[in-house]
């Protein structure tokens, strides 16, 4: 996904190493002082530009919504199939990229969302609901094409795609194997075609 910087290089940096630690901890299993370590900074200078680790995740959520749709935004052209394969190599890149270390931010966090601040929590929600939104018009266009097919509303069918996707990460996370992420997404594409 493309990088999307803010104003402040401190804060692109702190972002960027509290986004690895998530997606490979969890956000219940990092520290400022794990994001101080790895930036050879000290703990004042993270709670200099994130006053709390909710506001602190509040961000890195936002930052990870705003990459993702810009992601999505570049998905053009080509058939709905075509389209459709675009979309799961995103998921597929955070796997490929980190060999099988690193799952989708909002997915991670998800796991944890009881115990996570109502801003944060709200920000995961948001991350899901555009996410769903973009692929319902994907599914519904290319069920009009006659290019895909599926039983129920797009919505719905968005929805079992991105639970989809999201556990199958999980799932080639936990047998420390992305192939079975590979053979998920070739099955689910292969369902989707008419």
């Amino acid at each position: 996904m493309k990088r999307v910087a803010t104003d402040n290089p401190t804060q692109d940096k702190i972002l960027d190493v509290a986004e690895r630690l998530v997606q490979m901890r969890g956000f219940n299993g990092f520290s400022y002082a794990d994001v101080a370590d790895t930036l050879g900074i000290r703990k004042p200078s993270i709670h200099h530009h994130f006053p709390s680790k909710s506001k602190l995740g509040e961000r890195l959520v936002a930052r990870y919504t705003e990459r993702f749709m810009e992601a999505l935004a570049g998905i053009r052209g080509g058939s709905a199939t075509a389209r459709l394969r675009r979309y799961a190599e995103l998921y597929r890149k955070v796997l490929r990229d980190s060999d099988g270390e690193r799952m989708c931010l909002c997915g991670m966090m998800a796991a944890e969302v009881g115990t996570l601040p109502h801003g944060v929590r709200k920000r995961i929600q948001e991350f899901f609901d555009r996410n769903e939104e973009w692929l319902a018009d994907l599914l519904d266009t290319g069920r009009r094409a006659g290019q895909l097919q599926f039983r129920d509303a797009p919505r719905d069918a968005a929805r079992r795609t991105v639970s989809s996707l999201e556990g199958a990460m999980l799932v080639a996370r936990a047998h420390q194997d992305p192939a079975r992420f590979e053979r998920h997404i070739a099955g689910l594409l292969a369902d989707l075609k008419p």
